[in-house]
């Protein structure tokens, strides 16, 4: 019987977790080697040039390009605020006086005699990098960044959108297979990493929306649901930028699917503790997997949960085993593996690749390719 390598999602109760926190730009670097930070720390800043303005103003004052600096009340490099005189006129009549004002706070970058325009310039907008994890600082990139590692417990997502995040953890529903309802958030979620069951519906994450929760933790979603949620159709190639007032992990995938136990009993064991949380998500070349990371001192442990290893390989998948498929047209669903040919397939590419048969919830069956599949472990 053919087998294949197949990854699972990382559930650990220790393992050691390494981040490269890297500025978009140059800029500068405000911790040093062997520093302790939390997620909020600042470990690096730098400014992102303003927004520029053209003002074109031979056409405003009636005057030729060559002449436009002895019209200038402004000089290059020069600050100006909104509605301050930036050129004018002088008449012999001041009736006849013309000024143009400055549409913008910010500098006077350029002027040109040979287009007669000016280039305002807003002020730069600074970028702040944050540690992200509760860590030490074991590395620094001058003028980029550092890498922070901490030791932790580590939780893998199917599936995620929102950014990075983090707060202190709190279950919400009692067992791995509850579903979160609207009732089960209250007030006291606000600004918490919200542990869920089963699903959450429509009206549950509209809820955690007006709540204020940091994160939203649960086995799964219908996609219409995501869809309300967003306003739009979410290609699932990457994510992570999304803006929808909090960080949502479906650690299971798409339908109504409980929670993998041991997922669910290590998250109850981390309950009150702060949990870093993002969820960016990435399903093709450089998978990324959306993660809650729980920071803890060192040598400590979490007792009652059996430990692994990141990224632990098991020796092949085999019929019977529940699997989840990671890419389209099928991302997200979960089935059984029915079938397993061991001669090559051709799909739809016209590339041939060793396939599965695998039969869903629902009782349909598709051939996935098996590097489109991951067992689900725990």
């Amino acid at each position: 019987m053919g087998h294949t390598y197949t990854p699972g999602l990382s559930v650990t109760p220790r393992t050691i977790i390494s981040k490269k926190r890297i500025l978009p730009l140059a800029g500068t670097v405000l911790v040093k080697a062997n520093d302790r930070v939390t997620s909020s720390t600042v470990v690096a800043r730098a400014e992102l040039p303003g927004k520029v303005h053209v003002v074109n103003l031979v056409n405003q004052l009636g005057i030729l390009p060559e002449d436009l600096p002895d019209y200038m009340i402004k000089r290059e490099g020069e600050k100006i605020e909104k509605g301050e005189i930036l050129a004018e006129t002088r008449p012999l009549i001041k009736w006849f006086k013309t000024d143009v004002r400055s549409p913008i706070t910010g500098t006077v970058e350029t002027v040109s005699t040979a287009t007669g325009q000016v280039i305002l310039r807003e002020p730069p907008r600074p970028v702040e990098l944050f540690a992200y994890l509760d860590g030490t600082v074991v590395e620094t990139f001058p003028g980029q960044g550092v890498r922070v590692e901490t030791p932790c417990a580590f939780i893998q997502g199917i599936f995620g959108i929102g950014g990075e995040t983090w707060g202190e953890v709190v279950l919400a529903a009692s067992s791995p297979d509850e579903d979160l309802t609207e009732s089960l958030l209250t007030p006291h979620h606000a600004g918490k990493v919200v542990v869920g069951g089963a699903f959450a519906g429509a009206e549950v994450l509209a809820r955690a929306r007006a709540v204020g929760v940091k994160a939203i933790v649960v086995g799964g979603m219908h996609d219409k649901d995501l869809r309300a949620l967003l306003g739009y159709d979410l290609g699932v190639a990457i994510t992570g930028t999304e803006s929808v007032g909090f960080t949502l992990i479906l650690t299971e995938g798409f339908g109504r699917i409980p929670m993998a136990r041991k997922t669910f009993e290590l998250l109850k064991k981390l309950g009150g503790r702060k949990a870093c949380v993002s969820g960016a998500t990435q399903i093709r070349a450089g998978v990324m997997r959306p993660e809650i990371i729980v920071p803890l001192a060192p040598g400590e442990r979490v007792e009652g949960i059996e430990a692994g290893q990141v990224g632990e390989a098991r020796g092949g998948v085999k019929v019977g085993d529940p699997v989840r498929v990671i890419r389209e047209p099928f991302f997200g669903h979960i089935g059984q593996v029915v079938r397993l040919p061991p001669d090559l397939t051709m799909i739809p590419t016209e590339s041939h690749v060793r396939v599965m048969e695998v039969m869903f919830s629902d009782g349909t069956r598709a051939v996935v390719p098996r590097a489109n599949i991951e067992v689900i472990e725990g």
